[in-house]
């Protein structure tokens, strides 16, 4: 190895052991309970405003799941004064953006514009915000859309395998189980009082997180954001429902049946953890092995090595609740059996056999390198980091101290982990694809089987 490889080498250690920073904010409270972020990065001329309302999905009424989504969508369909095309040219015009969604547990409203055009652009953000009209043409539009999309999503078993197993491995009444996926039995409750009621019992200061990130004057533009939150009304805070996290003795297996289908998607569940358990980090590095990145153990065995599939990973859930650790991938329907053994002997090998001390290198070094340039290189991506500390009540270590918890995670402490939560028993299987030709080879994996037609209203068993 020559000095210049050499002083490369170290260079590249020296940045990936360097720990990262949030810069400073300045944090709010205001009299009607919204809470104000405000972060100066004047680097680039832009400016990202994220309001975080606490609720999302989980706030939705029985038996209306998606209209925390719905809500969030027809706010910028029309205003007291903006149309849904005025709002749409008005954005154009300043090279702007505005999006509203919403997930399990918040609803947002994100926009960033050029630091320049900030007096126009919140104009839109705020009226969009305050002052949404819910005109009864579009709730009729978006609810239309909304039902033809369920169907849709019903013939792409990709996107319908989420939500089918949400809804069998979360049991009834979990705030989790339909995680914001309307149905047609729930599209069909939905109406333009129940929607405005929605958003007026969601969208208070009480549940408001408000966070500014980029290059402004926290004197003048900081002014402004705090009276845009000032003016969303009090409201009353959202009580966040109690949840026990799902626990089962023995394996279970649904089986939704699509007679055209040619390939076989599977979902593979285990119990997880919540986004504040004190495990997080060396389960991070765990997943990123197993399942979390493009050369890890499942997609090199399914996808590389056997040609089973063009990809496999395992989800972390890491949300306010414990969620799960859900493997997930797809195969041809004549080797379903095949794909589902070689799952599971990785699975095997990962819990007995554990990892080694080149592969923990190699997970710590791909987090710490990929960390900075995936949530702290722009505005955006700071004001999302910010309201994800604020709503999960974590401070700033999480972020500055991360680093150091990724290098003190030790091989044992990993390989502990790894047995703690990829277990053997009680795995939780959904698939989607041809019941008559997947059944036979599924019946070994769970001694409680059932089989669910793709056609049946909803996505729950």
């Amino acid at each position: 190895m020559n000095a210049r490889s050499t002083l490369l080498m170290l260079a590249a250690a020296s940045a990936l052991s360097a720990q990262v920073r949030l810069p400073q904010v300045d944090k709010r409270t205001l009299p009607n309970g919204a809470t104000v972020i405000l972060l100066r990065k004047p680097d680039v001329p832009l400016v990202s405003v994220r309001a975080v309302f606490r609720g999302g999905a989980e706030a939705e009424p029985a038996g209306l799941n998606g209209i925390a989504s719905i809500t969030a969508e027809l706010m910028r369909r029309g205003t007291a004064a903006r149309t849904n095309e005025q709002i749409a040219l008005e954005l154009d015009s300043l090279g702007a953006t505005l999006q509203l969604f919403s997930n399990r547990q918040m609803s947002t409203v994100a926009t960033e514009f050029m630091a320049r055009t900030s007096t126009q652009a919140l104009a839109i953000f705020e009226d969009v915000l305050l002052h949404p009209s819910f005109p009864e043409a579009e709730v009729k539009k978006v609810l239309s859309q909304s039902t033809d999309q369920v169907r849709s999503v019903k013939d792409n078993p990709g996107m319908a395998i989420g939500r089918y197993f949400n809804g069998f491995y979360y049991p009834a009444g979990h705030p989790y189980r339909s995680s914001g996926a309307a149905t047609e039995d729930s599209l069909a409750k939905m109406d333009r009082a129940a929607i405005e009621a929605f958003y007026k019992r969601a969208y208070t200061g009480r549940n408001l997180i408000l966070i500014a990130a980029g290059d402004f004057d926290p004197a003048t533009l900081g002014a402004r954001i705090s009276a845009i939150a000032g003016a969303v009304p009090a409201g009353t805070e959202f009580a966040p429902a109690k949840a026990e996290a799902p626990k089962y003795t023995a394996a279970r297996l649904l089986l939704v049946d699509k007679p055209d289908a040619t390939q076989t998607y599977f979902r593979i569940g285990m119990a997880g953890i919540s986004r504040t358990n004190p495990d997080r980090v060396p389960l991070m590095i765990i997943n990123t092995l197993f399942g979390g990145r493009f050369t890890s153990m499942l997609n090199d065995e399914l996808r590389v090595n056997s040609g089973l599939t063009y990809g496999a990973q395992c989800i972390l859930e890491e949300d306010r609740l414990d969620g799960g650790i859900v493997i997930n991938s797809y195969t041809r329907t004549d080797s379903t059996e095949k794909a589902l053994d070689l799952t599971l002997a990785v699975l095997d090998r990962l819990r007995t056999k554990g990892i080694d001390a080149a592969q923990l290198a190699s997970a710590k070094a791909y987090i710490k390198g990929n960390f900075p340039t995936d949530r702290l290189e722009t505005a955006d991506q700071l004001a999302s980091v910010l309201g994800e500390l604020e709503f999960y009540g974590l401070n700033k270590g999480e972020i500055d101290d991360l680093f150091s918890r990724i290098d003190a995670v030790t091989l044992e402490q990993a390989n502990a982990i790894a047995r703690k939560y990829y277990t053997a028993g009680a795995l939780q299987f959904c698939l989607i694809g041809n019941a008559a030709k997947v059944a036979p080879m599924v019946r070994k994996y769970a001694p409680t089987q059932k089989t669910l037609s793709i056609q049946a209203p909803g996505f729950f068993e």
